[in-house]
């Protein structure tokens, strides 16, 4: 297993920076997320720590080895690509075992021997023979998984590998992935723009934004606690509110936002303006706190709850409720420990 670690990574292409001053550690045995938008900078992360291309500042250490000098074909790396990216005139079982040219089976198996570990690993033992055409996008997806396992690499990176596959094979191939992540205990860095998705897998996760890490932890940590706004509105859904502070101490915060007061967990003192977070889950119709006159505007059934997208004094609100409202105005509230404080940024 191994170790990874990004130290300042910044990488600019002329005038554009893609990445600015990135710090983060890939611990022995993580399954470890980069999730953000379009054009964050996950991707090309990912191909420094390949080394398809080089940092225009700082270091990327493999157990504390710097890779500046180490060819991609030498740094011990499986990656697995949206694409897949599998030999169309090799049959499955040549397309796993393509790796191992360059390179022995780990232990004292055989090519064979590895290659059919590999297919029983990945569910499909009895394919070997066939063509990629002939698989269906989620196995093409699992033999690209298997390919780049075969040589047992310290490293997995995955590239977004989902994502041309639909909702349900997706969920399948997911929990795939993560039970043979966890069976093989490797290190393993994986992109995605989909935030449920890298709730779901990750051992931790970090967010970009343009180019920058706003908050890396735990996925409990990353949606209860976010650290700033754009990781509040962007991992899931969150109703945000800017106020001005009335009051503070110990027990918590008054704050006045749109003509209400609202009781919030305690601020720093001299606080005089706060963004509060609620998550939709967190309003209900019989909480006694923080009322505030809801006027319904769509509702959607997801089949256990019902997202209601409504608006409050010109603000948008979203709740989740158990049935859809009988009312187009609602009133709900939140108790103020269900608030979390953010930065503004």
């Amino acid at each position: 297993m191994t170790t990874l670690r990004l130290e300042a990574v910044s990488r600019a292409y002329d005038d554009t920076v893609a990445l600015e001053n990135v710090d983060l550690t890939v611990r022995d045995g993580e399954f470890f997320t980069l999730v953000g938008p379009s054009g964050c900078g996950k991707t090309t992360t990912l191909r420094m720590i390949a080394g398809f291309e080089e940092p225009t500042a700082g270091r990327v250490r493999f157990d504390g080895r710097e890779m500046a000098s180490v060819a991609p074909e030498r740094r011990d790396v499986g990656v697995v690509f949206q694409s897949y990216a599998l030999f169309p005139h090799m049959n499955v079982a040549e397309n796993v075992g393509y790796g191992l040219r360059f390179r022995d089976p780990p232990g004292r198996t055989t090519v064979d021997e590895r290659i059919a570990e590999l297919l029983a690993l990945v569910d499909l033992e009895e394919m070997g023979d066939r063509s990629p055409e002939q698989l269906s996008g989620g196995q093409q997806q699992r033999v690209a998984l298997a390919r780049a396992l075969a040589p047992a690499p310290d490293l997995l990176l995955l590239d977004e590998p989902m994502s041309a596959l639909d909702a349900q094979l997706r969920e399948s191939l997911r929990r795939q992935i993560t039970r043979i992540q966890s069976e093989l205990e490797i290190t393993t860095v994986y992109v995605t723009h989909d935030q449920a998705e890298a709730l779901a897998i990750s051992d931790r996760l970090a967010v970009l934004r343009d180019g920058r890490v706003e908050q890396i932890g735990r996925p409990q940590e990353i949606y209860r606690e976010p650290a700033t706004r754009f990781v509040a509105e962007f991992v899931g859904d969150n109703n945000v509110f800017e106020g001005t502070v009335l009051s503070t101490d110990r027990d918590g915060a008054r704050v006045e936002v749109g003509g209400r007061q609202l009781d919030i967990p305690a601020l720093p003192d001299g606080s005089e303006r706060t963004t509060v977070c609620v998550r939709p889950g967190a309003l209900s119709r019989t909480a006694t706190h923080n009322r505030l006159p809801v006027t319904v505007e769509t509702t959607e059934f997801l089949g256990e709850t019902v997202r209601v997208h409504g608006r409050w004094n010109g603000r948008e609100i979203t709740l989740q409720l158990e049935n859809v409202p009988e009312r187009d105005d609602l009133t709900v509230g939140f108790a103020p420990e269900d608030a979390h404080v953010v930065a503004s940024r």
